[in-house]
């Protein structure tokens, strides 16, 4: 298992992380997942510094967080342990691919903005895959990654690839299309959620050209299929 990127472990950046407020449009997602009968269970890849973490506890379900940056995992739990329901939320440093779990027992997976940190097409596709072996059939995905329109439009993927760039920051990441982003999803065994399309933030301006700036973000919900 190699460490992450140094950026994940700069103070800065975890402090960051440990600030950022939770995705609402997760959180109304997830709550479709909620069941008073039982306490479904949620596992977040990638969870930082347990920003939706904590508020997907709140809504009632049982939370596993994994990320492999061990000052983000500490950051996340020292905000864990401070919060109300505690004992519904647990940490554990790992890849997201591949994941330490059992086959079909998760209820939701939320993979956001963790799978654009893939450095291949097949690392991404590999990942993808080990969600869907975890969850189980009907389960939800919420994914929060990069759009192919972050980059210029001549920029060219690495060597061999497809979708992974280095041009971005220097380090290969993925950074896909909508088309791209269903039929790989699709090959794992997600289906695009009917309820609402994918939503892309940050979008530049017809003829801006972007120089610096967040990333272009698609978000979206799919379901695991259960034939």
């Amino acid at each position: 298992m190699s460490g992450p990127s140094p950026r994940w472990r700069d103070p800065r950046t975890v402090a960051s992380f440990t600030a950022s407020p939770p995705n609402l449009q997760l959180l109304a997602f997830a709550s479709r997942f909620v069941d008073p009968s039982r306490r479904a269970l949620c596992l977040d890849i990638g969870c930082g510094a347990a920003r939706n973490a904590i508020p997907l506890a709140s809504l009632g379900l049982r939370v596993v967080g994994t990320d492999l940056s061990v000052p983000m995992l500490d950051a996340a739990m020292v905000r864990v342990r401070a919060a109300s329901d505690s004992t519904a939320i647990g940490l554990v440093r790992a890849p997201m691919r591949p994941l330490p779990f059992r086959d079909a027992v998760f209820d939701l997976v939320v993979a956001h903005g963790i799978w654009n940190l893939a450095r291949s097409g097949e690392e991404f596709r590999a990942a993808v895959a080990e969600a869907s072996r975890v969850a189980r059939p009907g389960a939800g995905l919420f994914l929060f990654t990069f759009s192919r329109r972050t980059l210029a439009p001549g920029a060219q993927p690495d060597p061999g690839e497809t979708f992974a760039f280095s041009s971005w920051n220097g380090e290969p990441q993925c950074f896909l299309t909508e088309d791209e982003i269903v039929t790989e999803l699709a090959r794992a065994g997600f289906a695009h959620d009917a309820s609402g399309p994918l939503t892309e933030y940050n979008v530049p301006r017809p003829g801006e050209i972007r120089v610096g700036g967040p990333p272009v973000i698609y978000e979206g919900a799919f379901v695991r299929r259960t034939g």
